[in-house]
């Protein structure tokens, strides 16, 4: 039976190098990605996409910073509005190449996805997300006396702006891709997690300085459209206990309790696989769909794993 996926791409799935690498690095990371995403549609399923930007947004924050004397600077906002409207440009053109290769007519498109996060969120008392580049200790002291930043030592290598993080709460845009994801559409959405807003008292909205975890907005964006499957898409086939040790052991399976159990104890730390599991437990308690399920495997094993036949299916028991 198709399938409502929504997939999640890693950074790896469009970026590569340390800064993300140069635009026709991207695009070719980009063409392998959309020969696995064609695999899904051409099997039938909906596909709803959203995508990180990390590298990409450092880039622009170091346009910025280059170009500080001499043109006027792009906020955090603009800077994710503008690489989700670019890096959903270039993904929707690779899957529409292949899917002409494949004598199919799909078409794919991009919206630029606002979502509203709480003004009281603790996140804003706690800034942790590190965004940009490292600085030295007197340039990170001008930047803290002219721009008001938080910054945080890095031990060898330098000063870095963080950010407060906040919990995604609704996507604004939520009705245009409900309707669109049930007519069959491809879409890419809610790219780094969604352009982060608040809401005034008069019911106006305006961007502020933060960045929401992409892997969140997807369990949310998931869980709004009701779809069958969220798929994050990392580097590694499956989660793993005790990874990088002797001990290592993948997981076929991992139900809600086990993942809470596994977080608490250190398993899955907030660098690395952490923010993804949480992520798919936040999904499935979200979503009302009785047979949903997340999967958390590589982007060229997606296919297999829909399948059963690979990646770590979280799932609500067993």
């Amino acid at each position: 039976m198709p399938n409502k996926i929504v997939v999640a791409l890693g950074g790896n799935a469009i970026s590569s190098g340390k800064f993300g690498g140069d635009i026709p690095s991207q695009f070719a990371q980009s063409r392998v990605t959309a020969v696995h995403i064609a695999d899904l549609i051409e099997a039938g399923h909906h596909v709803l996409l959203t995508h990180g930007n990390g590298p990409q947004v450092g880039t622009v924050l170091r346009r910025v910073e280059l170009s500080r004397n001499e043109v006027y600077p792009i906020d955090l906002g603009l800077c994710v509005a503008d690489t989700q409207a670019g890096m959903g440009y270039m993904i929707c053109q690779c899957i529409r190449n292949e899917m002409v290769k494949r004598t199919s007519d799909v078409t794919a498109t991009t919206i630029v996805t606002t979502v509203r996060v709480n003004p009281n969120d603790p996140a804003f008392d706690n800034p942790s997300k590190p965004i940009g580049q490292f600085y030295d200790q007197e340039t990170i002291r001008l930047r803290i006396a002219s721009d008001r930043w938080v910054v945080k030592h890095i031990p060898n290598k330098g000063y870095r702006r963080v950010v407060p993080s906040p919990k995604p709460q609704e996507i604004l845009e939520i009705d245009l891709i409900h309707e669109l994801f049930d007519e069959g559409r491809v879409i890419v959405c809610c790219g780094g997690g969604g352009i982060p807003c608040i809401q005034d008292p008069s019911g106006g909205y305006e961007g502020i300085e933060a960045v929401i975890d992409k892997d969140l907005t997807a369990a949310l964006l998931a869980s709004e459209v009701d779809a069958d499957t969220l798929a994050i898409l990392t580097d590694v086939e499956r989660v793993c206990l005790d990874y990088g040790t002797p001990d290592e052991k993948e997981l076929d399976t991992l139900t809600v309790d086990e993942a809470r159990k596994y977080r608490e104890s250190g398993q899955f730390p907030d660098g690395s696989m952490g923010p993804k599991v949480d992520a798919c437990v936040d999904f499935l308690d979200r979503t009302e769909n009785p047979n949903a399920r997340a999967i958390i495997t590589s982007i060229t094993s997606c296919l297999d794993a829909l399948e059963g036949k690979a990646g770590t299916h979280v799932v609500r028991s067993r």
